[in-house]
């Protein structure tokens, strides 16, 4: 049985922070999403589903002709097959659905920047989740290659937010 007050708490809480959604699973088999995006507004109540990695769909760049003002792609390159690019480094994922902070508070000097050296445990950011501060802390000891994320922007569990280079 669903306790409403406990949902509508959700629902109140959700509505006056920044979260942009929220899942709950309980060990009991129940699962509830709410979300604030007008497409996905209000609660949603299912049976419990298998779940399966996301993988994210490749980005396709567009090839433009000369008439539209690039080169024409010669012969070698368009039998050789396009190769996605590597990712190199290790990757700091976010554990959680919340909003990404760089620093410890407004104006205040980053945890990390590109290029900076990080040991393993170090804080490397903030993830607000329902009004709470969660630091986030290195996986990994070596150098900041790419930060993915922006100030303030939202993410979700699993998102990348940081890759760091061991061998730097």
């Amino acid at each position: 049985m669903i306790d409403l007050r406990y949902v509508k708490k959700l629902i109140d809480m959700i509505d006056e922070s920044t979260v942009d959604s929220i899942e709950i699973t309980s060990d009991k088999g129940m699962k509830i999403r709410i979300s604030k995006t007008p497409q996905h507004r209000g609660m949603q109540v299912a049976a419990p589903m298998p779940m399966a990695p996301m993988v994210a769909p490749a980005a396709i760049a567009p090839r433009l002709s000369p008439a539209q003002g690039m080169p024409a792609i010669t012969e070698g390159e368009a039998s050789a097959p396009a190769e996605p690019p590597k990712s190199t480094g290790l990757e700091v994922k976010s554990p959680m659905v919340g909003t990404f902070y760089k620093s410890p508070e407004p104006g205040a000097k980053a945890y990390v920047s590109v290029g900076d050296r990080v040991s393993k445990g170090q804080i490397v950011c903030i993830i607000e989740a329902m009004k709470i501060m969660n630091e986030i802390e290195s996986e990994y000891a070596g150098i900041v290659k790419e930060i993915l994320v922006q100030d303030a922007q939202p993410v979700e569990y699993g998102q990348v937010l940081f890759k760091i280079d061991p061998n730097g």
